[in-house]
């Protein structure tokens, strides 16, 4: 098949008004995770307007789109959950009415990750105006509960859907740079246990919280010494969340408990990552207990999937076939050479690729550090772009390999 890329870049900007119009309109939707069902439902709308092969929403509540009937499956994917809002009095506009204007689109979501929704559904159409489409079938997948646990939604679609594509395209923001790869994470608790008593004689207790402030200092110490990789960067910890009970505020704590946020880079396992801070001498010295949070909130549905909060990293060579065939096609639609690189924050893709082996690659509209912030925005420019590689991509990709 002969593919004309300029045709496809085109339909692509043809498309911009439609795929501006629905991003705001799915934009105006709250959706934060385990609330995703009106979003989805707009997005089955949309598909189905599309004229996509076939759409379902499975039990957990991610919505599946088809287009082909082939053997061969290729996957995007889109999570359709958004953070909370934060503080509203840092936002100039309305993070759910939304604004634009002839470049930007505002909203909660706007960037994480809704515009990359929104390209890859309208990629599908280019693919059917086009006839683009060969002997495969191209999976769109628009998944919940990513906010709240990575990868949850493709451990299910993998394990209980049975879908299992040769590959995946990520559609988080890259600003319009193909990614491949990105650290693992761990959400670690810590438990130090005292004895209560009334806070006038405190010497009659053991105060839980003094023996954490020990552990909270040899933690600092230990962030500094973690296994560095040349593509991924070093690890990293931060003390997230720190939480106490005691019998009443005129009492000695006997109970305090942290969250830690490790980041993982190449070679730290979890059980690596457990002994480090097992090992401190603050954590043997109070008797702290050490383990990794675990996920069990259902979905919009009703559907519990339970899973540790443990998220592997992973990375895609170069060389790898999916991704030379992002840079074939980035090259081809664009006429220069795209930077190839990695994100900071953690994707679907620690379950997809770093537990179930399937390659990744990212490429998607909007920057990341427009994730999570108020006044979040995305660029018009960069839905048509990405939708444009969206709809090139499955040729040049099938025709490598």
């Amino acid at each position: 098949m002969n593919i004309d890329f300029e045709k496809i870049l085109e339909r692509a900007d043809y498309y911009k008004p439609a795929m501006t119009k629905f991003l705001r309109d799915i934009l105006a939707i709250p959706g934060e995770s385990c609330h995703e069902e009106q979003v989805i439902q707009r997005i089955r709308q949309e598909m189905n307007s599309l004229q996509f092969d076939e759409v379902r929403i499975d039990p957990m509540g991610n919505i599946l789109g088809f287009i082909g009937h082939g053997p061969r499956l290729l996957a995007y994917d889109a999570h359709i959950d958004t953070v909370k809002v934060g503080e509203p009095s840092l936002w100039r506009y309305d993070p759910y009415r939304g604004y634009e204007d002839e470049e930007i689109i505002v909203g909660r979501g706007a960037s994480d990750q809704r515009g990359g929704m929104a390209a890859m559904v309208y990629a599908g159409r280019i693919i059917k105006d086009l006839a683009l489409a060969g002997d495969y079938t191209l999976l769109f997948t628009g998944t919940v509960q990513e906010e709240d646990c990575d990868g949850l939604c493709w451990q299910y679609i993998i394990e209980e859907d049975k879908l299992r594509p040769e590959c995946v395209i990520l559609t988080e923001p890259t600003d319009c740079r193909i990614y491949r790869g990105h650290r693992g994470r761990m959400e670690i608790k810590v438990t130090t246990t005292g004895v209560g008593c009334h806070g006038s004689a405190p010497e009659r207790g053991e105060n839980a919280i003094y023996k954490m402030i020990k552990i909270i200092k040899e933690l600092e110490h230990l962030s500094t010494n973690f296994i560095s990789d040349a593509f991924l960067g070093q690890g990293s910890l931060t003390v997230s969340e720190i939480f106490s009970d005691s019998p009443s505020r005129c009492a000695v704590a006997d109970k305090c408990w942290i969250s830690i946020d490790r980041r993982l880079t190449v070679d730290e396992s979890e059980e690596y990552a457990l002994a480090q801070i097992r090992n401190l001498s603050a954590v043997r010295e109070s008797g702290a207990i050490v383990e990794v949070y675990s996920y069990d909130r259902p979905s919009y549905t009703g559907l519990k999937y339970p899973a540790s909060c443990y998220f592997p990293p992973w990375s895609l060579k170069e060389d790898h076939l999916l991704c030379q065939a992002a840079i074939k096609t980035y090259h081809s639609l664009f006429q220069t050479t795209p930077l190839v690189d990695k994100w900071t924050f953690s994707t679907n893709g620690t379950v997809i690729m770093g537990q179930h082996g399937i390659p990744c690659i990212g490429f998607g509209p909007g920057k990341e550090q427009e994730a999570h912030a108020p006044n979040e925005k995305t660029f018009k420019t960069h839905l048509v772009k990405s939708a444009a590689l969206y709809a090139a991509l499955p040729s040049i990709y099938f025709k490598q390999g």
